[in-house]
């Protein structure tokens, strides 16, 4: 029995080293249970054409959670997982703590074409320090829902191309609707104090020639154009009134996709997920909705944020040429098809767009191309989380009317510039 027990971690030790030696590449990935199915399904093709397997590591649904448990083992050097997705705002702080393979040497191998995907996305979201750190699965940005039918009643042609005409439509509208429907609004928003704040900011901002201005001097966002667009975002809410009280309080994704959904409002600002919802059986708007690019103001341009989920491949995975097939894989037409039909993914790869079964199913295709292609990702800061946390307390401040947007801009700048001092 003595004997037994000494030889049992001999035993064990031994067929540890067999198996890392002929384990599967691991995947981490999270998402709706339908999601995490069709993930498997993937990996049966993957494996089927080329005879690697690989594992998928269950993560949580919620973001912030998928993002810390792909954190403790990158921070610990473990080899699982070798391959993993990311949201879009986490790139540069993976990338710039070196946890991530840089793809271009088998991009260059492979003559792997890059053409095929969204030049800005990859310029300002996938490259970080001249090393491409990652490479777009799932596109997201911001758009402009409307009410196609109610636009027409009240004869207006076109959705607003710009914040005053949005204003205009929805003051005239919101006025005689509410004579049958009180609480009936003109426009709902992200204004809740959380990440989908600061996209909205970002995009208001930016369609006024503004946002954060990284430079060598610093970060920049207590300027004239932030300025106006704060106040902008504050009068919706408080002088105009357009938008619901709660704004500021309440409204998150879902929460603006069921007030819209509902039948409660002529526009939504959204990203394209809620388009499916819109439209499926049972909807009280379907068949009634319509999507364009957010609007801009007079001066500036249409402005969208970017979001959507990247895939990359860990600097201490011990199976990366296995992992960059499968990473190949996943970006390859004929899978962001399956991802596009199967889950209502928008793809990265701008020639799914314009494929004729795609577009039969997703005919919104067609516009959400145009869209994507002046989307503009948040800033490319390692640091970035710790601004947007600061960005989120002071603009809902501003918003709720607990302060004026002068003194929250300028304290804000003051509370960045510290910040970004302790990571220089």
């Amino acid at each position: 029995m003595k004997s037994c027990k000494l030889l049992l971690p001999v035993i064990l030790f031994l067929l540890f080293g067999c198996f890392r030696k002929e384990r599967n590449v691991v995947f981490s990935a999270g998402g709706a249970p339908n999601e995490i199915e069709f993930w498997e399904t993937i990996l049966k093709d993957f494996e089927k054409e080329s005879g690697i397997q690989v594992s998928i590591l269950r993560q949580p649904t919620d973001s912030d959670l998928r993002r810390q448990s792909i954190l403790v083992p990158l921070k610990a050097g473990k080899e699982d997982p070798d391959v993993f997705l990311m949201d879009i705002a986490w790139i540069s702080q993976f990338a710039s703590a070196d946890w991530l393979e840089d793809l271009a040497p088998a991009v260059e191998k492979d003559k792997f074409d890059l053409s095929v995907l969204w030049p800005n996305i990859l310029d300002f979201a996938d490259r970080f320090n001249g090393k491409l750190a990652a490479l777009p699965v799932y596109v997201d940005a911001g758009l402009l829902y409307y009410r196609a039918d109610l636009l027409k009643k009240y004869g207006f042609k076109s959705p607003p191309g710009t914040w005053e005409e949005l204003v205009s439509y929805s003051i005239k509208i919101q006025n005689d609707v509410r004579k049958t429907k009180p609480d009936f609004f003109g426009f709902v928003w992200q204004g809740s104090q959380y990440e989908g704040l600061i996209c909205n900011f970002l995009e208001f901002a930016g369609s006024n020639n503004g946002g954060l201005k990284i430079n060598d001097s610093g970060i920049k966002i207590n300027t004239k154009e932030n300025l106006e667009a704060l106040k902008f975002m504050t009068d919706l809410i408080h002088k105009t009134k357009i938008s619901p009280p709660n704004t500021f309080t309440e409204m998150k994704e879902e929460e603006v996709r069921m007030f819209f959904q509902q039948g409660n409002a002529l526009f939504e600002r959204n990203w394209p997920y809620a388009w499916g919802l819109h439209s499926q059986e049972g909807s009280p708007v379907k068949g009634r909705v319509g999507i364009a690019p957010l609007p801009r103001f007079k001066k500036g341009k249409s402005v969208s944020t970017l979001g959507g989920w990247h895939i990359a491949i860990s600097k201490y995975s011990d199976r990366k040429e296995d992992a960059w097939k499968f990473v190949k894989f996943i970006v390859s037409k004929e899978t962001q098809k399956l991802l596009s039909m199967k889950l209502g993914w928008n793809p990265s790869r701008m020639d799914v767009y314009k494929d004729k079964n795609v577009l039969s199913v997703h005919p919104h295709f067609a516009e959400l191309g145009k869209i994507f292609t002046n989307a503009m990702p948040r800033p490319n800061l390692p640091y970035y989380t710790q601004v947007s946390e600061l960005m989120q307390k002071s603009i809902n401040a501003v918003i709720s009317g607990k302060k004026e947007p002068e003194e929250a801009l300028a304290g804000l700048e003051k509370d960045i510039e510290k910040l970004s001092a302790r990571y220089k």
